[in-house]
């Protein structure tokens, strides 16, 4: 065995999470996340046989040692290899608790680790499954980059939506001062009404990510955001509602168990100007903007992530730096 590396992309949060019906009939809580490009988390898995004991740095990472240890499990049993122990270094850029899949990244990326190690290849589907036993929900950052309606707290597939979002361009934001959220004390509402209205919002993303129709992943981001102020409400909302408004913006988007959130906008023409006035309004309002990335299909392409916008021309209003580095 050797010291083994995994990776794991994390996310912006969520373009819609609610109830919604599976293959059998049964409601069943999901999500769709809006995925981000960047260094996400990685891992180091260092086997010292002998033991049954995972030591994780930094030390708060208990999730993440309870994955490495269930997969050294499963990849001893599908090597052959007698279980051991090892030490787990994650390395990670991505504040906790704001919504963006830290835990999620950390514990999929300490699997493929002990993976690496073991010289095993796990499948998404298990990869998902340690995930969920880890954490008890996991985000789908274990499958391909692909918009699909995932059920986060059984680790499966609902509905592959598509190849792939239509290009957007987010500005990524800090709502509630940024504090922190335990997500496993989020839950979303589960009545039969809310169950036909997120029905309803699926059948929208659906037909948006077919017609690469950003508008109408706006309009579906933003009630999905506004169903969720019953869950976690955000103050800024009405505010951040009001500048994607005004600054030519398709939509809102919001971590549905976190505090950060983000507005959409159509990489087409004038976006500078727009993005300008979009940075200006929130700093207006006291929301401080974190980064500003791209999303979706590659211009002239099918199904490829689209580059990220790594700078922007025009002038630039001043602005705070929290939380997160900006691009």
């Amino acid at each position: 065995m050797i010291v083994g590396t995994g990776h794991s992309a994390v996310h912006h949060g969520e373009l819609l999470q609610g109830v919604f019906v599976d293959a059998s009939g049964r409601p069943c809580r999901g999500l769709v996340t809006l995925p981000m490009g960047g260094p996400g988390v990685r891992a180091e898995f260092a086997p010292t046989p002998g033991t049954g004991v995972v030591v994780v740095r930094p030390a708060d990472r208990v999730k993440a040692a309870r994955a490495a240890s269930l997969a050294t499990a499963e990849c001893a049993r599908r090597s052959g290899r007698p279980r051991c122990g090892g030490r787990l270094r994650l390395h990670s850029d991505i504040p906790l608790g704001l919504g963006m899949g830290s835990s999620s990244g950390d514990v999929i990326a300490a699997i493929r680790a002990v993976a690496a190690s073991f010289g095993v290849e796990l499948p998404p589907a298990a990869v998902a499954r340690l995930a969920v036993r880890a954490e008890h929900a996991s985000d789908p950052l274990m499958l391909e980059d692909r918009p699909l309606l995932f059920a986060h707290r059984e680790g499966r597939v609902l509905e592959d939506l598509g190849a792939a979002l239509p290009p957007v361009v987010v500005v990524g934001c800090l709502t509630g001062g940024g504090r922190p959220v335990d997500t496993l004390t989020v839950r979303g509402p589960c009545r039969e009404e809310d169950v036909r209205c997120f029905e309803g919002l699926r059948a929208l993303l659906r037909r948006a990510i077919a017609d690469a129709d950003l508008a109408l992943l706006g309009r579906v981001s933003t009630e999905s955001a506004r169903r969720n102020q019953r869950v976690l409400p955000k103050e800024e909302l009405t505010e951040l509602e009001a500048v994607a408004r005004r600054t030519g913006s398709a939509g809102v988007q919001v971590a549905h168990s976190g505090n950060v959130a983000g507005l959409l906008f159509d990489p087409a023409s004038d976006l500078d100007r727009r993005l300008w006035h979009c940075r200006r309004a929130l700093d207006r309002h006291g929301i401080p903007v974190t980064r500003i990335f791209t999303t979706g299909r590659a211009e002239g392409g099918h199904g490829q992530p689209h580059r990220r916008r790594d700078q922007q021309t025009g002038p630039r209003p001043p602005r705070r730096r929290v939380g997160l580095p900006a691009v």
